[in-house]
């Protein structure tokens, strides 16, 4: 494992590269964490070891605000994210031992990945969005976010999230965001995976956007949460077989 960060702008982002044994060259997937999380997560981590278990690297990453990358976690914004992650692609892409470059990314991790593969989508052979909350530009249009409601069109300068506060820019810049827009210019292969008793996302998105994709498959867990607290092995399955049959 090697531990570093990642320049953006005028801030760094904590990341862990783990190659699988015994590669020399191999795929690398990119790995982001969810809203208020951070790469150490049970979730997180387990999905990596899959992914290592599959023959590929992973680059687990903190974005904007979160874990140990630079930010305030109250200022961060989707446009910082997305901002965050394009550095992050573009680092990956000088790395000698890539031999191809998947994406991964949990709850906002999952909506940002939607977002970027749509923007870079000649360089992703495959994308796996778990969990993907991209409900939250619905929910800031609608004013419904958060576990909150507020007016829409007159946006309070700083929310409450949980014991954690948030600016309402970040409400602000969700409004902008259409994520269909960026769903339908990835053509790649996608595998989304979410609970049916997912307590933060209605499994209804998911349904969507593998409607919306053109090549993509949902994988349900039955019986299972936001952050696969009860079948976590069927999350981790489905993505090592996932990332396997793409070699």
């Amino acid at each position: 494992m090697q531990e570093f960060f990642i320049p953006c702008d005028e801030i760094r982002l904590h990341a862990k590269l783990d190659m699988p044994e015994g590669a020399e060259k191999c795929p690398l997937t990119i790995v982001i964490h969810g809203f208020t999380g951070h790469m150490e997560e049970r979730h997180i981590v387990a999905a990596a070891k899959a992914m290592n278990e599959a023959g590929a690297a992973t680059l687990r990453v903190e974005m904007y605000g979160h874990g140990q990358s630079g930010g305030r976690f109250e200022d961060h914004t989707l446009y910082k994210w997305v901002t965050g992650a394009l550095a992050v692609v573009d680092y990956a892409k000088t790395l000698d031992f890539v031999t191809g470059l998947y994406l991964c990314g949990h709850s906002q991790g999952g909506l940002l990945t939607m977002l970027v593969a749509g923007m870079k989508r000649g360089d992703f052979k495959a994308i796996i969005p778990l969990s993907p909350a991209w409900m939250i530009p619905d929910g800031a249009r609608e004013g419904n976010l958060l576990g909150q409601g507020f007016d829409p069109l007159h946006i309070p300068d700083m929310l409450e999230s949980g014991e954690r506060k948030l600016n309402g820019n970040y409400i602000r810049v969700a409004q902008t965001i259409h994520v269909e827009d960026e769903i339908r210019r990835y053509n790649g292969p996608v595998l989304i995976v979410q609970g049916d008793a997912d307590e933060a996302v209605p499994l209804e998105y998911a349904r969507r956007a593998a409607e919306l994709y053109a090549d993509a498959e949902l994988v349900v867990v039955p019986g299972d949460t936001h952050c696969f607290d009860h079948h976590l092995e069927m999350m981790t399955g489905a993505v090592k077989d996932f990332l396997m049959r793409q070699s």
